[in-house]
């Protein structure tokens, strides 16, 4: 068996070729398929000496519909959005349905102190505050030269 490649530079697009083009590279782009496909929330984590903190994009969302659980030493927020429309007139009914979920799962360190964990959500930010156990935290001291 072997391999045969295609050649797809030059394709017969009926009567507009210019116009199947352009359709063609917009949905193949990367960037754009990337973006149909890929509907997780972007992250910011940062560390000070006390605590690391987390910062999720999710706007348009309520606090209610977070989902915000540990076990063992896996941190996952989870978000399951359900909206129902229902426009009514004098000949039909119309009825939308939108369904929006995610979940994003983080390892955290030893020195994370998962029983102090505290979340907010103002802006369509999530911010979550993970403090560090005491025996983790960075201790500074000046040394005295001799």
């Amino acid at each position: 068996m072997s391999l045969v490649k295609w050649n797809n530079e030059k394709k017969n697009h009926g009567l507009m070729p210019e116009f199947t083009d352009i359709f063609e590279s917009f949905f193949n782009d990367s960037f754009m398929a990337d973006r149909l496909i890929t509907r997780v929330p972007a992250v910011n984590i940062s560390e000070t000496p006390e605590e690391y903190h987390v910062e999720l994009a999710a706007p348009g969302l309520n606090k209610q519909d977070f989902k915000i659980s540990t076990e063992r030493n896996m941190l996952t927020v989870a978000v399951e959005q359900r909206s129902e429309n229902a426009e009514s007139s004098k000949k039909y009914n119309k009825r939308e349905f939108s369904y929006s979920s995610f979940v994003r799962s983080f390892t955290l360190p030893e020195s994370a102190d998962d029983s102090r964990i505290e979340a907010t959500y103002t802006d369509g930010v999530l911010q979550l505050s993970i403090p560090k156990k005491e025996e983790a935290k960075s201790i500074s001291r000046q040394i005295e030269i001799k």
